[in-house]
């Protein structure tokens, strides 16, 4: 009869000096424990309709705002959240892929959220998903997987977290990006005069909000002209104006401003922000039409400023209509015709006659009422009477100076009187008498 024979019990090892190993540990889980994942997941998987239609009341419950939101945002973030969910399962399974993040959360919706939501509220709505489900932790998984389980949603809020992060950033480059062309080209719209519905269109889409008190101011860029340059720009130029665009065009550096609150020291302080150098601010525009207008004078301003050498920093381009009507400026000449010599000569009483005798006699009284045949009291009479029709004062040199090129504009585009031409009477044939000239 043969003898059955049992296998020896394994000897401990040992090393390599004698010693005897310590015999290796069991499993933390054993066999029960990797079968337990796989049983979390089944239920995770199985209760992803309930978890989502929990979280949708747990949204509408502890978030205002998003019940104020309108159906189909409250539907694309919910599509959102029921995502992240669903998304869950799939990292507890494969938590070594975190590329779901993108793909199967916010799949198609970072637009579409950024326009919605801010990214505080963004966050909110991820911590109100977490929430749900941390809170079934209990019943989906063992006593013994729950905290593992808590890790992993940890861990996956986390990526969550970063993820709309990343997201709201791409957007914000983006939006930055396409915001500075557009802003380009609306600035651009304004300075060729553009259709005023497309400059509308372009300036609205940027938030621009003023529909009136347009103004342009220009002047050397400087040399860091970046986009970080101009986001400080930006937020400075917003403390004096209620909307601002910003441009820069070679050398050159432009504002774009609506709605001025305090012009005068506005303009001084905004000047600071150029480089060094001469800035010239156009008129007020009354409307975006008008703006056009007031960008071409600025910009005529700027190329003669340099003729007045002790022109102030900034200087308004009406202050120098002498230099742009010298350089060639068609609309400065007419500013001079219509608003100062043409008014002159519909007050009549002799203020047009008054004002040249007073600037060609060495802007002397006594010189001016001489010529005139007037009292010299009568000429500071006449001489304040201009001021109060043009608003420039011809005891102030500058502006005499202005008063002096208007009158010089007003002359020439005066036509000159021809005087009568004499034409000889035909004589009687066989007349020995001279001709009769007629007028």
């Amino acid at each position: 009869m043969a003898v059955k024979k049992i296998p020896a019990a394994p000897q401990p090892a040992q090393d390599s000096m004698g010693a005897t190993a310590a015999p290796a540990a069991p499993s933390q889980h054993g066999d029960a424990a990797v079968n337990r994942p796989s049983e979390t997941l089944e239920r995770l998987r199985a209760s992803v309709g309930m978890l989502s239609t929990m979280m949708r009341r747990e949204l509408e419950t502890t978030l205002p705002w998003y019940r104020r939101l309108s159906a189909d945002e409250r539907s694309s973030l919910g599509l959102v959240a029921q995502n992240g969910i669903t998304a869950f399962v799939s990292w507890y399974e494969h938590p070594s892929s975190p590329s779901w993040v993108l793909s199967d959360v916010f799949g198609t919706a970072p637009t579409e959220l950024t326009r919605s939501i801010s990214l505080q509220r963004a966050l909110q709505l991820i911590r109100t998903v977490v929430q749900v489900v941390e809170d079934r932790v209990p019943e989906l998984a063992a006593p013994e997987e729950q905290t593992a389980l808590r890790e992993a949603v940890l861990r996956y809020s986390r990526e969550v977290a970063f993820a709309a992060a990343d997201v709201y950033a791409r957007a914000a480059e983006n939006r930055g990006a396409w915001d500075t062309r557009l802003e380009a080209l609306a600035v651009d719209g304004i300075l060729r005069g553009e259709n005023t519905d497309a400059l509308q269109s372009r300036i609205s889409a940027l938030g621009w909000t003023t529909h009136g008190h347009f103004t342009i101011m220009v002047g050397p860029a400087p040399s860091e002209g970046n986009a970080m340059f101009l986001a400080t720009l930006r937020r400075a130029a917003g403390r004096f104006a209620a909307d601002v665009m910003v441009g820069i065009q070679g050398d050159k550096l432009i504002l774009v401003l609506g709605n001025v609150a305090d012009p005068e020291s506005a303009y001084v302080r905004l000047s600071d922000l150029f480089a060094p150098g001469p800035v010239v601010y156009g008129p007020m525009a009354a409307t975006l039409a008008d703006a056009t207008a007031s960008a071409k004078a600025a910009f005529a301003g700027i190329a003669v400023v340099k003729g007045w050498s002790s022109a102030p920093r900034p200087v308004s381009a009406e202050d120098l209509l002498p230099e742009r009507v010298i350089g060639g400026d068609e609309s400065a000449r007419r500013a001079l015709l219509v608003g100062i010599y043409r008014p002159l000569l519909a007050a009549s009483n002799g203020l047009v006659e008054t004002l040249g005798s007073y600037l060609q006699g060495g802007h002397s009284l006594e010189a001016a009422a001489r010529e005139l045949f007037v009292h010299s009291n009568t000429v500071r009479y006449r001489l304040r009477r201009v001021c109060d029709v043009t608003g420039w004062d011809p005891l102030i040199p500058r502006e005499a100076f202005v008063l002096q090129t208007a009158l010089i504009v007003g002359r020439l585009a005066t036509p000159t009187k021809q005087p009568a031409v004499k034409t000889a009477a035909a004589r009687p044939a066989g007349s020995t008498a001279p001709p009769v000239t007629t007028t």
